[in-house]
This record gives C-alpha cells, sequence and structure tokens, in this order.
C-alpha cells in the first residue's frame, strides 16, 4: 500500500515515514471482514469519521503568512499526512521547500500524475522577487522550528523518529463553526463535555419558563474555541451558549 501510494503520487523516498504514518492511520479505521469492530472503534469506542481523510499526496493550495498577519499568500503545496490528535494536516511546501501544519486548504485532489507532470508546475514568484517562471521540484524538506527533518543520503532514507512530525501551528481560524462539526469532529468528547458542562449549569441557576404572550424569544447558538499549543495539540477546548 505504501509503494503504491509513492509511486502513483510520485513522491521521493523523503516522504516514506509520512506514507507509512498514513497507511496505519487508515489501517486502524478501514473495515474488515475478518474483525467485526475497527481497531479505531475498539479504542475510542465509537465509529470513525472520514470526512476529513484526504488523497495523500494531492496537491493543495494552502494559505502562507508572509511578514505580519496582513500580509499572506497561497503556496501550491503536497498534502503529506495526518498530525495526531489534531483536526488538520501536514503539508509540503513546494514554494519555501518546508513542511508545517495547517487545517484550512483547497485540495486539487483530481489532479494526478497521469493528468499532468506533477514534478514540474511554474509557480509565480511574489512581487518582491523578478518575475520568471520557475521549475518546482522535490528536494529535502528545510528545517522549521519545532519540525525535525527528513534525511536523504545517496545509500538510504532514514526514517523519521516514530513516524511522525510535530508541525507549526496555522494562523488560520480553526474554531468550530456548526454542533454538526463538533460532533464529528475529533475533539468531539471535549465538546460533549463542555455543552454538558454548560447545560447543567443552566439547570442548576435557572428556571425553565414559558414566555410571556406576544413575546419572541432571543435565539441561541454554541461557540465553539479550541486553544492549540505551540506544538499543535489541543490545550483547551471551550463551549458557550450565546445569544444571536
Amino acid at each position: 500500500m505504501v509503494q503504491s501510494m509513492m509511486s502513483f503520487m510520485e513522491m521521493p523516498p523523503s516522504f516514506l515515514g509520512y506514507a507509512l504514518e498514513t497507511t496505519a492511520k487508515l489501517l486502524n479505521i478501514a473495515p474488515s471482514k475478518t474483525v467485526p469492530q475497527m481497531p479505531y472503534e475498539i479504542w475510542h469506542g465509537k465509529p470513525a469519521s472520514y470526512k476529513y481523510l484526504r488523497v495523500w499526496g494531492s496537491p493543495a493550495y494552502v494559505k502562507r503568512q508572509v511578514g505580519d498577519k496582513l500580509d499572506s499568500r497561497f503556496n501550491l503545496c503536497r498534502f503529506i499526512g495526518y498530525p495526531k490528535e489534531t483536526a488538520r494536516y501536514y503539508f509540503y511546501d513546494l514554494v519555501e521547500q518546508k513542511i508545517f501544519v495547517s487545517r484550512n486548504a483547497i485540495f486539487l485532489e483530481k489532479d494526478f500524475p497521469s493528468n499532468s507532470r506533477r514534478d514540474e508546475v511554474l509557480i509565480e514568484k511574489s512581487s518582491e522577487e523578478p518575475q520568471h517562471d520557475s521549475t518546482a521540484s522535490f528536494e529535502p524538506p528545510v528545517h522549521t522550528d519545532g519540525v525535525p527533518v527528513l534525511c536523504r543520503s545517496t545509500r538510504e532514507s532514514r526514517l523519521p523518529e516514530g513516524y511522525g512530525f510535530i508541525g507549526l501551528t496555522s494562523q488560520l481560524d480553526n474554531d468550530l463553526k456548526t454542533y454538526g462539526e463538533a460532533m464529528s469532529d475529533i475533539d468531539s468528547d471535549k465538546c460533549g463535555h463542555e455543552i454538558r458542562d454548560g447545560l447543567d449549569g443552566f439547570k442548576s441557576s435557572l428556571d425553565l419558563v414559558d414566555p410571556p404572550k406576544g413575546v419572541r424569544p432571543v435565539g441561541c447558538k454554541w461557540v465553539y474555541k479550541r486553544k492549540l499549543g505551540a506544538d499543535g495539540e489541543v490545550t483547551a477546548f471551550k463551549a458557550r451558549l450565546v445569544a444571536k
């Protein structure tokens, strides 16, 4: 499976660790004729969600910060894996030649190597550099803060320790918008716990009564916030019921 993934998407050996980690994740949530329950379901006590799955190695446009937060651009990247315990993705930036973590991206999952040459993509340089066409090629990932480097040698490819990496946190909005998103998210357990605590607080301090005749009650909705640490892990999750 790993060999097929890398061959079909024309990925170099330096990304073998990410391919192995992604394969292990998919096998844990894939149904089997011999095992009645998937490993993920046995471990977590609930069925796995498939909504967040993407085609490994597919290109994607990801928003990258340039300078301050007001200056940004979309770079052409390749999707290479799933960070542990966070609903985001690993990307390899073809322009900056760096590995990073982000959630929001425009995936081009129908652009397979059979449709176009994947190793010859023309990248438009930023306005600060001379305008000319350049060929984007795969190089060994450049070290960024908090991200170990995938080493390449002429003799063999070295796998990352534990087949995993700690990525940079994204500047994009990672909060959930609706109850449906919250319940299907990887942090749904934390979200459900916060909602139950909030409702219990209302029950202990408020009385449920009918509104006066002719009065239309103000609507309400749940607002979800999660705080991410420098390593991309969720350190806190909050759910609050607010008026619309």
